[in-house]
């Protein structure tokens, strides 16, 4: 998909490195640790997996790389339709203010639209006011009656054990 000096490109072998200093800058920009090693290649793996477990692709201003998108597909059982959820959209500062996240998710719409999602979803952090503001503009609601909620890898373990002594 191309727009003015705007493009949206797979993320494919030849350009995953590229993709991951993206996901290094994003883990910058929010004060968080960046993937390992270990992570990066699950990351390539599971990119280019016979069933690949996400879709990624560039945002590129005058062709070079300024940002990303990964999205995935979820289900809703209501609607009987999947869900397009939005991982991350990061747009680097410096190429912030030309549309590029427009851009980026205008894509992302007609991604849905092509699989027959009745929504897309994504959540944002609290602090990220820039974030908010983009997605307020674009008339996207803020879920008021839904809390997330997350199991990490420790407590997953932990569960585990816990739910074999209980069952």
């Amino acid at each position: 998909m191309t727009t003015k000096h705007i493009d949206i490109a797979p993320v494919t072998p030849s350009n995953f490195e590229v993709f991951f200093s993206l996901i290094v800058s994003l883990a910058n920009y929010e004060k968080l640790t960046p993937p390992d090693d270990s992570a990066k290649k699950r990351l390539k793996a599971d990119a280019f997996s016979e069933s690949p477990r996400y879709f990624s692709s560039l945002i590129l201003f005058e062709q070079k790389p300024s940002g990303y998108i990964i999205y995935f597909e979820t289900y809703s059982s209501f609607l009987a339709k999947p869900t397009l959820y939005l991982e991350d959209l990061f747009v680097l500062p410096e190429y912030r203010k030309l549309k590029l996240g427009l851009t980026a998710f205008q894509f992302l719409v007609k991604e849905a639209e092509r699989r027959g999602c009745g929504r897309i979803e994504w959540q944002v952090l609290d602090w990220n006011q820039i974030a908010i503001d983009f997605y307020e503009k674009l008339g996207a609601k803020r879920m008021k009656e839904w809390y997330s909620y997350r199991l990490e890898e420790n407590d997953l373990i932990r569960l585990e054990k816990e739910l074999k002594s209980i069952l």
